[in-house]
């Protein structure tokens, strides 16, 4: 079982940017497929970013063309970087692995979540 470590949230302007990092161990890192998903404060938890092993993304719609999600295989990190942050980007960020199976967006189909992290975007 892998276990993940977010950190990188914060306070931030509308605008602005951050980036979250979610730190994993205990499985062979480079081939855990890593999702990041967020929930705000009376919300369903929401798919933002997915990642295989390399270097291509996918992305939910609200957050395509502004978030990025990247790894370091070498340091067992996945990297989440927020540019253009709006209020609704306000919420509680969680990295996840991926077990076997499902769809890359549905909640479901991770295994291992991380503590999460707060994002606020102020206006």
């Amino acid at each position: 079982q892998v276990q993940l470590v977010e950190s990188g949230g914060g306070l931030v302007q509308a605008g602005g940017s951050l980036r979250l990092s979610c730190e994993a161990s205990g499985r062979t890192f480079s081939s855990v497929p890593m999702g990041w998903f967020r929930q705000a404060p009376g919300k369903e938890r929401e798919f933002v970013a997915f990642s295989w092993s390399g270097s291509t993304g996918y992305y939910a719609g609200s957050v395509k063309g502004r978030f990025t999600i990247s790894r370091d295989n070498a340091k067992n990190t996945v990297y989440l970087q927020m540019n253009s942050l709006k209020p609704e980007d306000t919420a509680v960020y969680y990295c996840a692995a991926r077990g076997p199976g499902g769809f890359y967006y549905d909640v479901t189909s991770y295994n291992a979540w991380g503590q999460g992290t707060q994002v606020t975007v102020s206006t």
